[in-house]
């Protein structure tokens, strides 16, 4: 089942996280949403800055430090996903909390494990 997957602090370098996060997204058929402080490319994915509109969000993906992370909070909670998932690094019980409480489920969690193990 294809999830619309916003993927939050995504980097054009192989090396991180969050660029292996995209590629095994779309290799699973999800759709990505890829936002990152600077435009780019991985694979078939655009990089975009900024807050884009999006609809049907199913999970939201964080590889953002807590402090880097608030200027998107208003934004993440805009966009309601069924879940955020705080990847290694970027846990942050606050917003956390605040997903709770508009019904989005909080998860802390590794996506690149999630998806190894089916559990995504």
């Amino acid at each position: 089942m294809n999830k619309k997957t916003v993927v939050l602090g995504a980097s054009e370098n192989p090396v991180r996280y969050s660029n292996m996060a995209v590629k095994r997204l779309r290799t699973h058929g999800h759709e990505v949403v890829a936002i990152g402080k600077q435009e780019g490319r991985i694979d078939d994915v655009a990089i975009v800055k900024g807050q884009p509109e999006e609809q049907d969000v199913d999970t939201v993906t964080v590889y953002l430090n807590p402090l880097h992370q608030q200027q998107y909070e208003a934004y993440i909670l805009k966009l309601h996903p069924r879940r955020i998932i705080f990847n290694p690094g970027a846990e942050n019980s606050a917003l956390a909390q605040k997903a709770k409480q508009a019904g989005i489920e909080p998860v802390e969690a590794c996506t690149l494990v999630l998806l190894a193990t089916n559990q995504f």
